[in-house]
């Protein structure tokens, strides 16, 4: 038997083909860029793991205690590709996957160098595929720079400028801190839903594993743990445009936003030195316009308005995305139109991405060697 095709090497899809190893069914990774971990490059210099690096190891390999308590993105790079070759994965490099097809009871992937046939398909390209940017008015005019956060590297081009970061997420706060440590003045970030907002660590506790612990309580008491949490940890922000939510965690399920992650933010905001600002509904010229008619004149204005799965075109015809360009299903589960197709890393949690994708990936594997799928152990082989 062929096989198990995992698309994208990046954490999900390296865990899986792991614990499918461990049970003994053989997995290759078709990765499009040129290393385990390839969409780790092009993130911002500045940019370390917000969990804890006992938590977000993948299953089989550690990362190493040297990297330190929150591991930095380069160290990132370098554990993936550890991980591949420690755990003797099979990831396939600079193989695009195109589009994926039903063929017979198996499934075929199409790539630039030939088709690929496998019995199952296990889809692990994540959230983060595609820069997301909105459609504002006049945004085709704007006269100054306007870059998405997907290809912000570091402060040094931005030094002595006005910038205006958009999007109240983790890499939307810390963009905007990085701004203001290297030079950038002034800087402004336009938040149009209030975020909510944790410390790192609270008394030498991760605030992921306080996460974990309020992932388990009933919804009616999660809010008022989280306020309380927020109360006595972080100064109040109210008169400076980031109140503390009302119902900052109990309504994730519905509208999943991981909280803040503070790692500056608070303190440069607290002082002055980030201004926060409405919603941007737009740009006229030189000038971006924010909600209630304030008009600002950034030099540059960084995107950090988030990314989309993309998946359209890999399996958008066959029925298994919801409105938004989702999975319908999740790990084990199977969509009827599309048995033996699967998806991982694609749920959001408070707990911490890679301690999720880690647990995913075991479930996963347990279930397809369950099925009876497993394929000869030893070197994986593709029919092409």
């Amino acid at each position: 038997m062929s096989a198990v095709a995992v698309v994208g090497a990046g954490p999900a899809g390296l865990a899986v083909a792991a614990m499918l190893r461990r049970e003994g069914i053989a997995a290759v990774v078709l990765e499009a860029g040129d290393e385990p971990g390839a969409a780790w490059a092009w993130r911002y210099d500045r940019l370390r793991l917000h969990t804890h690096r006992r938590l977000s190891g993948l299953p089989g390999h550690a990362i190493p205690r040297a990297y330190g308590p929150w591991v930095a993105r380069d160290d990132v790079r370098a554990y993936l590709r550890d991980y591949a070759q420690a755990l003797r994965l099979d990831v396939r490099t600079r193989s695009p996957v195109e589009r994926i097809d039903r063929d017979g009871e198996g499934w075929v992937l199409r790539t630039p160098d030939g088709d690929v046939a496998a019995p199952r398909v296990v889809v692990a390209t994540g959230m983060n595929r595609e820069p997301a940017l909105p459609d504002w008015p006049g945004r085709e005019g704007f006269t100054g720079d306007l870059v998405h956060a997907r290809d912000y590297r570091e402060p040094a081009p931005f030094t002595s400028r006005s910038v205006l970061v958009v999007g109240s997420g983790n890499s939307g706060a810390e963009i905007a801190v990085d701004l203001h440590a290297g030079g950038a003045a002034p800087v402004r970030l336009s938040v149009r839903t209030i975020p909510h907002i944790v410390r790192r660590d609270t008394a030498g506790i991760p605030t992921q594993a306080l996460g974990i612990l309020l992932g388990k309580l009933p919804r009616r008491t999660i809010d008022p743990v989280a306020r309380t949490l927020r109360r006595i940890s972080l100064p109040d922000l109210s008169a400076k445009g980031l109140p503390a939510k009302e119902h900052p965690l109990s309504s994730f399920a519905a509208h999943p936003r991981i909280p803040i992650v503070d790692v500056g933010i608070v303190s440069a905001v607290e002082r002055g030195d980030i201004e926060v600002v409405p919603a941007v509904e737009g740009f006229d010229g030189a000038e971006v316009v924010l909600a209630g008619g304030r008009r600002l004149r950034p030099d540059a204005v960084v995107a950090a308005t988030g990314f989309r799965p993309a998946l359209e075109p890999l399996v958008g015809h066959l029925g298994v995305l919801d409105a938004s360009g989702r999975p319908l299903v999740h790990v084990e589960a199977e969509h009827p139109a599309a048995p033996g197709l699967h998806f991982v890393g694609f749920t959001p949690s408070l707990g911490g991405a890679l301690r999720l994708i880690s647990s995913e990936a075991r479930t996963l594997a347990r279930a397809v060697a369950a099925a009876g799928a497993a394929a000869p152990s030893g070197e994986a082989a593709l029919s092409a």
